[in-house]
């Protein structure tokens, strides 16, 4: 038998949790799909220190377990699964994991983003063997080892400090000689005397497949075309992520890079919501997912009460008309 719902949320993240612990608050009673990768990107991410109410910062994981705590205190549902297929073609709106079918008046969508790869036949070969796209989840593994991280956004910068912890050696690899990243998160590798920074330099090949473990990356200089081959015992990719948007291909308006295009957290179909990363491809931070969760939740539940008041109202003139 379908599981009916008022609202559903796809995703765990800061965004999905925000809006599981406004939407539980109404009284929504939401059932919240967690993927499997419950908590999002900020299960592995470190120390945090720029959300609000942490001056000493708190580690990403337990952030995301607090906030799950908080949203399973006010009556929100758990199902740890990945929706397979959603279909916003009908009312309510069918979501199917694999081994459930959830039949919802409101859908909230926070799937997030995902790790985008270098896209070279060894980095997928060689991974979980010595390439991660995660230092948290695997970076005690590289105690006194040589790594290296490609990459020039904050979550590069924070990759390579993290690193610092552990390896005996941390170069940071940009394939232009300016950065994406803050000033401050800049300045920290900078300053840091155990990274090195090479700029203007691409990965042309990580070594090697077929001892199946890294033992070396070939890196080439963008301006003067100058290749060298470098030992190394850990590749840590972090060069940005890509909206899970896929299910909503063909059904909500995504716009050309895959996001999904909102009128502030409201899509193209009335009652979809959309909120966090998969929506969000300015700031990405943890703060203005939750502040966009916030947002859904608010929307879905006035959504709710709109409908509500004009199925009362065309209830109320049918009874009318049935009297005279």
């Amino acid at each position: 038998m379908a599981i009916r719902k008022r609202v559903t949320i796809l995703g765990s993240g800061a965004a999905g949790l925000t809006a599981a612990i406004y939407a539980s608050r109404a009284e929504l009673e939401p059932l919240v799909i967690q993927g499997l990768q419950a908590g999002g990107q900020l299960t592995i991410t470190t120390d945090v220190e720029n959300f609000p109410g942490f001056p000493n910062g708190i580690l990403g994981p337990t952030l995301m377990e607090e906030m799950h705590k908080q949203a399973e205190r006010f009556g929100t549902q758990f199902i740890y699964d990945n929706a397979d297929s959603v279909d916003l073609s009908k009312r309510p709106f069918v979501i199917k994991t694999s081994g459930e079918e959830i039949h919802t008046d409101t859908l909230i969508v926070t799937t997030g983003a995902s790790a985008k790869w270098l896209g070279i036949d060894s980095e997928q070969k060689l991974m979980g063997h010595g390439v991660s796209a995660c230092a948290t989840c695997d970076g005690f593994f590289f105690k006194d080892k040589i790594v290296y991280v490609i990459g020039g956004g904050d979550t590069a910068m924070e990759e390579a400090v993290f690193l610092t912890r552990f390896a005996s050696s941390v170069t940071l690899v940009h394939r232009r000689d300016s950065f994406r990243a803050s000033k401050i998160m800049v300045d920290r590798v900078r300053n840091n005397p155990k990274i090195k920074l090479m700029v203007d330099t691409v990965v042309d090949e990580i070594l090697d497949v077929s001892k199946n473990e890294v033992t070396g990356i070939k890196l080439r200089n963008l301006k003067t075309n100058e290749a060298q081959e470098l030992p190394a015992d850990g590749v840590f990719i972090a060069i940005g992520h890509h909206p899970s948007s896929d299910l909503f291909v063909g059904q909500l308006k995504l716009n050309p890079n895959g996001y999904i295009e909102t009128d502030g957290v409201k899509t193209s179909v009335p009652g979809v919501f959309a909120a966090g990363d998969v929506q969000d491809e300015v700031y990405k931070q943890a703060i203005t997912a939750a502040g966009t969760g916030c947002a859904a939740a608010l929307e879905a539940q006035w959504y709710l009460e709109r409908m509500e008041a004009e199925h009362s109202s065309d209830d109320n003139k049918a009874a009318k008309s049935a009297a005279r």
